[in-house]
């Protein structure tokens, strides 16, 4: 591209933009500073804090901080007169009894592994539903026609078809978010059909690990359900796929073959004699969300709230005998935690002073994010203001450190990654834009901003169970980087200005969000 071009554009941008500032915006906005952020961070994410892992002491010192912190700004305890939310997290020690194919008795870690599940169930079928990829799209459909209610299903776990380098999904070279690592999508879709029992083909045997039925090392958690439990699923290799499928004379081989080659399902009711019998014990689990509400100013808005969330949780202490014992976290996500705090500081100075921003503000620290997003789904499930009222999520999850991709660039240390803006309104994004032109211009880098991101980022912090209750969200976050979920992530490689400067474009995203006459328009269709 035109460099001279780009510089001249540049100019007339940030002569534009400073026409365009609030004064008052930014007097406050001086409050989010790399000092006040040093000070934070250095205790959330300190040695004592061991990891801050849901359930643990570490997790519970945490949100104690934080609504200290709240309380001390003069940030309103809603939840029936307390900062705290109680999440009814459970650990599920989850064993399955036996698990035979058409007479024959599967070995755990060899021939399948669960790695957890909810509820007690003894299951007799006579036949199970193959869907393929389990897929589901305009283009390609492998349930269209099949009834999943209370049948065990068998499904390919990952990939989509691809016939010549092309997916039938994209109608190119380019996988779709079907295939995209850590996405949820597939198994959420077949979960919201009713199965009874999940049966996931995998083609790698890594898939598999020794004692797969039994509890892992760390026994996972989840929200207790109110309703009915979800399906079970069990991970099991093609060659127990090939036992399940031997009345059809056909190998999982062949039915993925022909999809991939034709482009067309192979979905069908397959005979097979499938008995399992599993047991889950639920050991409840102390959890709780930190909210800190600020009430808008304009009679007429204030029954509108923005919130601007982060998760306060890590995932604890290595394992006895390693060398560095405690993953801090700093980054993940300390630095956000620090952020919202931050950004709840300036707002309340302003409320104070009478410059109040019009609509509400909900600061909202999240546990078990790590764990599953499990915070951010039970308040979005339960929300204490409605979600009708709710006009935005402003999601910050690793602010402070810069990403392997950025290492060694010029601008490292003035960009970061921005998720989501776009996909539900339109209205949103540009004033992410407007508020970075005007006041913090950083390099707004949305590489990941894609719903066919092989990472998956849009779905793995705690912004996704907003957008997928249609709330417009933008998630904003430095990158992976060496220390990612290792001890390495202390607070002493975190960039304090760096975080400030982020934290800053929030509170200025947020501010415009606040006072604007109107709520961003949700006109997306994700």
């Amino acid at each position: 591209m035109n460099k001279l071009f780009l510089t001249l554009t540049a100019l007339g941008v940030v002569t534009s933009a400073c026409a365009q500032q609030n004064p008052t915006a930014m007097k406050y906005a001086s409050i989010i500073s790399a000092d006040l952020a040093k000070q934070h961070l250095s205790i959330i994410a300190s040695d004592a804090y061991e990891g801050r892992e849901t359930g643990k002491p570490g997790a519970d010192k945490a949100a104690h901080y934080i609504a200290d912190e709240f309380k001390s700004l003069g940030l309103q305890p809603i939840v029936k007169g307390s900062y705290f939310l109680d999440v009814p997290v459970v650990q599920n020690s989850f064993k399955v009894n036996s698990f035979t194919v058409n007479g024959t008795a599967l070995t755990s870690g060899t021939d399948f592994t669960a790695r957890g599940g909810a509820g007690t169930k003894t299951i007799d079928a006579k036949d199970i539903v193959f869907i393929g990829y389990g897929i589901s799209t305009d283009s390609y459909d492998d349930l269209k026609g099949m009834d999943l209610t209370g049948k065990v299903v068998m499904y390919i776990s990952n990939g989509e078809p691809m016939n010549d380098g092309k997916s039938k999904i994209t109608g190119t070279d380019k996988l779709s978010d079907w295939s995209g690592q850590r996405s949820r999508k597939r198994t959420q879709l077949i979960q919201s059909k009713n199965p009874l029992l999940m049966l996931a083909v995998s083609p790698t045997p890594a898939a598999l690990r020794p004692g797969g039925g039994g509890p892992p090392r760390s026994l996972p958690m989840t929200v207790k359900q109110d309703g009915p439990t979800p399906a079970v699923v069990y991970t099991i290799p093609q060659s127990t796929a090939d036992q399940i499928l031997k009345s059809t004379g056909k190998t999982i081989a062949d039915l993925k073959a022909a999809i991939d080659q034709t482009g067309a399902p192979q979905s069908q009711i397959v005979k097979a004699d499938v008995s399992t019998s599993y047991a889950t014990e639920e050991i409840p689990v102390k959890a709780v969300d930190v909210l800190g509400y600020l009430p808008g100013s304009d009679p007429k808005l204030k029954n509108e709230v923005l919130v601007i969330s982060a998760h306060y949780d890590h995932i604890g202490l290595m394992p006895e005998g390693s060398k560095d014992m405690v993953n801090n976290g700093a980054d993940d996500d300390g630095s956000g935690t620090t952020a919202i705090m931050e950004i709840a500081r300036a707002f309340s100075k302003a409320k104070k002073d009478g410059h109040g921003p019009k609509r509400s503000i909900l600061f909202l620290g999240n546990v078990g994010e790590e764990k599953g997003l499990l915070g951010s789904q039970y308040y979005t499930d339960h929300p204490v203001i409605p979600l009708a009222n709710t006009i935005t999520d402003l999601n910050i999850d690793m602010i402070g450190r810069v990403g392997t991709e950025y290492i060694g660039k010029a601008d490292s240390a003035n960009y970061v990654y921005v998720i989501g803006s776009g996909m539900l309104s339109t209205d949103l994004h540009n004033a992410g834009e407007k508020a970075n032109k005007t006041y913090t211009n950083l390099i707004l880098d949305y590489k990941y901003d894609d719903l066919n991101d092989p990472n998956s980022f849009y779905t793995r912090s705690d912004h996704y169970n907003f957008a997928k209750h249609g709330v417009p969200i933008i998630f904003y976050f430095n990158g992976v980087h060496a220390d990612y979920h290792k001890p390495g992530d202390e607070v002493s490689k975190i960039n304090f200005p760096l975080l400030a400067k982020r934290a800053q474009l929030v509170y200025y995203t947020a501010w415009d969000l606040l006072n604007a006459d109107k709520r961003p328009v949700v006109d997306g269709k994700k």
